[in-house]
């Protein structure tokens, strides 16, 4: 078994809830658009070449019993019903972080909230 990493779930998180149909973008949290802006400031002083990521609105952690609790924020497409969409965003990033933990010999119970900040 090898240690499992925040960001390998954070990944797979954030790339199965950006194929979900219906998902626009991740929306970040204050504190990354924070961090995200100071950034993208110190790469335009120091004329940095290198890209900047934009920063997942996923949340993750292990819990007590063993698993793992993800929180997706997401932005939707205007076209599509947000109750859809979150239902499929959550089964997607479900199947994609176990799928993820099950690669590193981990097994647990995966639960995902899905939060619609807003529509495009």
């Amino acid at each position: 078994m090898t240690a499992i990493h925040r960001e390998d779930v954070q990944r797979a998180a954030a790339a199965a809830a950006l194929d979900a149909p219906g998902v626009a973008a991740l929306q970040p949290a204050l504190s990354e658009q924070l961090a995200l802006a100071a950034s993208r400031a110190h790469h335009a002083v120091t004329a940095g070449t290198a890209p900047h990521r934009e920063a997942a609105g996923i949340r993750c952690g292990p819990t007590e019993e063993g698993g793992w609790h993800v929180e997706v924020r997401c932005i939707l497409h205007a076209d599509r019903r947000a109750v859809d969409v979150a239902r499929q965003v959550r089964e997607d990033v479900r199947s994609a972080v176990t799928a993820c933990l099950a690669r590193n010999g981990a097994t647990g119970p995966v639960t995902v909230l899905v939060t619609v900040t807003r529509t495009v």
